[in-house]
């Protein structure tokens, strides 16, 4: 199992940015797919990106497709997410997780507690 440790959110104006981090343990890292999904309120969690393990391919949502960059430091066991273009509907708990393989449509096996971001408008 992977443990893992979001930081990063925050309040932020719409069309502002932020960067989340995650930080993973527990398994050799450059071994791990990484992905971001997130829950806003009164919905069900959502996929948001994901990046292979050496960090050449990525997959993102429609909805943060341009706006959004997911990437990793395998040397410091930690995958980002850059948000640009913040709208009042990526508010949410991002959560980043870890799986052997790509997941967009099932859920992922390792989670972090999450961190809240709120785009006021």
């Amino acid at each position: 199992q992977v443990q893992l440790a979001e930081s990063g959110g925050g309040l932020v104006q719409a069309g502002g940015s932020l960067r989340l981090s995650c930080a993973a343990s527990g398994r050799t890292f450059s071994n791990i797919v990484m992905g971001w999904f997130r829950q806003a309120p009164g919905k069900e969690q959502e996929f948001v990106a994901a990046i292979s393990r050496l960090g050449r391919n990525t997959y993102y949502a429609a909805s943060v497709k341009g706006r959004f960059a997911i990437s990793r430091d395998n040397a410091k066991n930690t995958v980002y997410l850059q948000m640009n273009s913040l709208k009042p509907e990526d508010t949410a708990v991002y959560y980043c997780t870890a799986d052997e393989i790509v997941k967009i449509s099932t859920r992922p096996r390792d989670w972090g507690k999450g961190t809240l971001v709120t785009v006021s408008s």
